[in-house]
Formats: structure tokens, C-alpha cells, sequence
């Protein structure tokens, strides 16, 4: 029988989620003083540290401890730090091994997302489910005309049909992942051909993110982020709402990762945030 995570547990498991990989890596790699892809426990906490303060859903838990939970011991003691380095703390985490674990993480985090809105367990949700997750952190000032077009889906045939897999749930979900080219992208299509058709939409997914997007998602896209009604993506809206939903995830805050590094051995050193 699988035990409920502690409360220690579920703060790292949070703090872990807000992590970017490639913010993890460069912090990993300045740890890892001999350079052979290990850092030892302590090392670890530190990182871990250091993520907490430079992310927003680690910030209310900088000491290890979250104000509100009672609890004894820091969020880096807990069953999944055994995990990494053992029953005694002496063993080494290798960075290949911990990125697969975020990695792995993130992907059950995402099938849990699409378990909530496959209920029954067909395999695939409808389009209106799919268009609700697109929308689901939109700013509160502009959700109503988007869940408008979420419930307008149904008055068109060919979309209310539409059944979404977990496969394109994950790739659409890997995009989000790519916001900032895939923003350069938009624009750039947009001001080079004018409107932004469906055709260059995909195109800019697959060639700058090297993401494949079905035609269904793009379509229900195009639909849900149509501010006029006029049968074009409303590039801005569009970005806007996923970049809102990632950045409660995963936005650095304040500092960048090496003027923390800087601030904390006193150097000189600049660096833009990552």
C-alpha cells in the first residue's frame, strides 16, 4: 500500500514542479565542484535552497518550512531525499538520474491533469475539455468571453466531435514548455504574411519548437482564442493566457540565477536572469 506524502514531501514535491530543468542544471553543474555529474547531500539542500528562492511556488518555504504547516525538519529530510542518496545520506545523485526523475514528474503531473477531465477513462477528452485547460488560467477580467467560446464549441458539428488524446494533451503541453520562440514565431509569421493561418501556426510549432501539433488542437486554439470572432488567432490573448499559467509555475523571481550566486560569494561577476 502507497503512503500519502508528508507535508515536508508535498513542499518538495511543489518546489521540485516550479523548477525549469535548464535553471536546475546550471545551479547542479556549479555545485558540481570535480566536474563528474555528482553532488553529495548537502550540496543537494543547498540547490534546493536556492531553488525555493528564486521561484515563486518555493518562495513561502525559503527555511525548508512553510508558515501555517506544522511540521519538524526541513523539506530536504524527507523520504525522497532517501530516495536519492540513502539510508545513511552517503550516496551520490547523479544529474542524469534527478533531470529524468523532473522530467518523469512533470509527465505524471500532466496525466493527472488529463485523468481530472477524462472521468470516465475513454482514453481522450472532448473538445470543450481541452478548450477548458487551455483556458483554465486565464485572468479572471478576461475568462468570460474565452469560457463563452469554450461553450460556443458545441454549436459547430465538426469540433463538438472532436476527441483529444493524451498524446496531443502532452504535446500541446510541451509547447507551453517553448513560450519564448514560439512567441517569437507568432509574431514573426504574422508581420511577414500578414494574418496567422492555421498552416503557419503549425508550421511554427514543428520548425522552431520542434513540437508536432494536430490539426484538432490547433483548430479548437484558433477557435477559443478568436477575440473578434473573425476566424483568426488573436496572437496576443492566445499568449497570454499560457504564458500567465506558466509563469505561476516556473517564473524566476527578482534575481537571476548568478546574481544570486554572485550576491552570495561576494563576487563581481554579472549575469542576465536565465
Amino acid at each position: 500500500m502507497v503512503s500519502s506524502p508528508s507535508k515536508s514531501e508535498y513542499i518538495f514535491f511543489v518546489t521540485l514542479l516550479s523548477i525549469p530543468e535548464s535553471s536546475f542544471a546550471v545551479a547542479f553543474k556549479m555545485f558540481d565542484t570535480d566536474n563528474n555529474g555528482e553532488i553529495d547531500k548537502e550540496e543537494f539542500k543547498t540547490v534546493m535552497s536556492l531553488m525555493r528562492s528564486q521561484h515563486r511556488q518555493g518562495i513561502g518555504h525559503r527555511d525548508g518550512l512553510r508558515a501555517g504547516l506544522n511540521m519538524s525538519g526541513s523539506v530536504e529530510d524527507g523520504g525522497l531525499v532517501e530516495y536519492f542518496f540513502g539510508k545513511d545520506g552517503s550516496d551520490k545523485l547523479k544529474h542524469d538520474k534527478f533531470t529524468q526523475f523532473l522530467k518523469d514528474l512533470t509527465e505524471e503531473m500532466l496525466r493527472l491533469e488529463f485523468a481530472h477531465y477524462d472521468y470516465k477513462r475513454r482514453g481522450t477528452i472532448s473538445a470543450k475539455d481541452f478548450a477548458l485547460s487551455m483556458v483554465a488560467a486565464a485572468d479572471a477580467s478576461h475568462l468570460g468571453k474565452l469560457l463563452d467560446r469554450v461553450e460556443d464549441l458545441s454549436k459547430h458539428a465538426h469540433l463538438q466531435d472532436v476527441r483529444i488524446s493524451l498524446k496531443e494533451f502532452k504535446q500541446f503541453a510541451e509547447l507551453r514548455s517553448k513560450l519564448g520562440p514560439f512567441s517569437l514565431a507568432l509574431f514573426a509569421y504574422g508581420k511577414a504574411n500578414g494574418l496567422l493561418t492555421m498552416k503557419d501556426f503549425k508550421r511554427a510549432a514543428s520548425q522552431v519548437c520542434g513540437v508536432s501539433l494536430s490539426d484538432n488542437v490547433i483548430e479548437i486554439a484558433f477557435h477559443v482564442f478568436d477575440s473578434n470572432r473573425d476566424g483568426n488567432l488573436s496572437v496576443e490573448e492566445f499568449l497570454r493566457v499560457l504564458h500567465r499559467r506558466e509563469k505561476d509555475i516556473s517564473q524566476p523571481i527578482a534575481k537571476g540565477l548568478c546574481q544570486y550566486f554572485s550576491d552570495g560569494w561576494n563576487g563581481s561577476k554579472k549575469c542576465s536572469s536565465p
